[in-house]
């Protein structure tokens, strides 16, 4: 009986998924200073690569905010980069880049519509 569980424990283990090749880190930098400003940026083996910097403004009265302006990288399933930036502030999250959706265009009668509404003379009221 312990011959059949010890076996059973070596064929689950050896049919479990291999673990797969580290990626090397090719550049990796960084620094955090004391007034909270920041830097960070790095290089995989993998296509995978990012930067980021950031630091504390203070944006009102006694109102600080992080500020940070960052890009990332990475290769798509086709094998070309996708790529974004970014922008994060008091105003929010501001990305940037091809990869993300864009509506579509308005269409040629409710643009002509639109223009003629806001060049309109306002209605009396009832």
């Amino acid at each position: 009986m312990k011959t059949i569980i010890v076996l059973s424990l070596v064929a689950v283990a050896l049919a479990g998924p291999q673990s797969p090749e580290p990626i090397p880190i090719l550049r990796q930098d960084s620094n955090i200073n004391p007034d909270g400003s920041f830097q960070y940026s790095y290089e995989t083996g993998n296509g995978i690569s990012a930067a980021a910097n950031g630091a504390v403004r203070n944006i009102g009265a006694e109102n600080p905010a992080l500020q940070i302006q960052g890009e990332f990288q990475y290769p798509g399933d086709d094998g070309k980069p996708i790529g974004l930036s970014y922008t994060a502030d008091e105003n929010g999250y501001v990305p940037q880049g091809s990869i993300l959706p864009t509506s579509p265009p308005i269409p040629a009668d409710i643009q002509r519509a639109l223009n003629y509404l806001a060049t309109a003379p306002p209605q009396p009221q009832q």
